[in-house]
């Protein structure tokens, strides 16, 4: 005697449909990069719609003055606009920012890719030259070496930050290489003849493109923060307004103690957002790079969905019944018997 029992309906395999990568990046880096898009943004036409000189001093000025109509964030003890001072002040912390960015980000890659996918004695120099630099106190030495660069501008300012940042990236990188290079697919092309270059360019670096971008945006929120505490305490080029430097003119004209926040406020909000920015961007880079974060951040939001899943989200949807007036009639296929013996 034998009794049908049904089999499992099929589903198809999912597609992921045009534009399904926008709609799956993380909430976190979609409002860090609108917050740091912002911010870029002031800073390429900041200087333009400045309504007045950040440098220009008013002699008639009697102290600080708060906000008026002329003057939408008031004026500092000498008669200059605190505004004009933001707006010119974005574009040189964004830059130094991008510039410290790049050259220790191209530092970083460079040599833990080297490091990582070399190894040998190439791995263990480059590995000992990352922990020497990575041991080395970077904010006395960041002190002497700048206290020997006024007025240098940013590049210099960048090298010295770069050179004293890019060992924690390039230490990641190499474990990331490390990783790599032992994948079926790199001995594959090896097999094929492929250079060592070749290599690295179109079968590494691409696997690695999440990671280098959180690096960047790691080291660009280190030479923002690192920037505007050195201007704080007095050792940065002060030819140019930034964001640090409207910090320590008004700790230095004792604006905490007469009450004039206007004249603080404003470039430590903004350093704040562009902070906060940055960590929102570097949080969704590494959930978008990282599938167990990606999944643990899926399973969360499903169950504060009110429902669990049987497989994909797809599949639920699909493979339930409907209603149809008046019976309930299924949606998929007629199943497939198969015959299988009473015990």
């Amino acid at each position: 005697m034998a009794v049908a029992v049904s089999a499992p309906p099929q589903t198809a395999a999912i597609v992921p449909r045009r534009g399904q990568f926008l709609r799956t990046m993380p909430t976190k880096a979609k409002v860090g990069g609108g917050i740091l898009a912002i911010f870029v943004l002031v800073a390429i036409i900041g200087p333009a719609i400045a309504p007045y000189d950040p440098s220009a001093t008013n002699p008639n000025a009697l102290g600080a003055v708060g906000p008026t109509a002329a003057h939408l964030l008031g004026t500092t003890t000498t008669g200059q606009d605190v505004l004009s001072q933001l707006l010119v002040g974005m574009r040189s912390s964004v830059v130094l920012g991008v510039l410290t960015a790049t050259i220790a980000t191209t530092l970083s890659v460079a040599t833990g890719v080297t490091a990582g996918f070399l190894g040998g004695v190439a791995d263990e120099g480059l590995s000992l030259l990352m922990n020497v630099f990575v041991v080395l106190p970077a904010l006395p030495l960041l002190i002497v070496l700048l206290g020997y660069l006024p007025n240098s501008g940013d590049l210099p300012t960048a090298i010295v930050l770069s050179a004293l940042g890019w060992s924690w990236g390039a230490r990641v990188i190499r474990a990331q290489t490390l990783t790599l290079r032992s994948r079926d697919f790199i001995a594959a092309a090896r097999e094929t003849g492929e250079r060592t270059w070749r290599l690295v360019v179109f079968e590494i670096l691409p696997n690695e493109v999440s990671l280098i971008a959180a690096n960047f945006v790691g080291t660009f929120l280190y030479a923002i923060l690192t920037s505007v505490a050195l201007a704080f305490i007095g050792v940065a080029n002060f030819s140019t307004w930034n964001l640090g430097t409207m910090l320590f003119w008004a700790q230095s004209a004792n604006a905490f103690s007469i009450g004039a926040w206007w004249w603080y406020v404003p470039p430590g909000v903004a350093a704040a957002l562009l902070g906060t920015g940055l960590v929102l961007l570097n949080f969704g880079l590494d959930e978008l790079g990282n599938p167990r974060l990606r999944n643990s951040t899926g399973r969360r939001k499903r169950r504060r969905g009110g429902w669990r899943p049987t497989g994909s989200a797809t599949t639920a949807h699909r493979a339930g019944p409907k209603w149809s007036g008046r019976a309930w009639r299924p949606t998929d296929p007629t199943p497939v018997e198969r015959v299988e013996p009473l015990a």
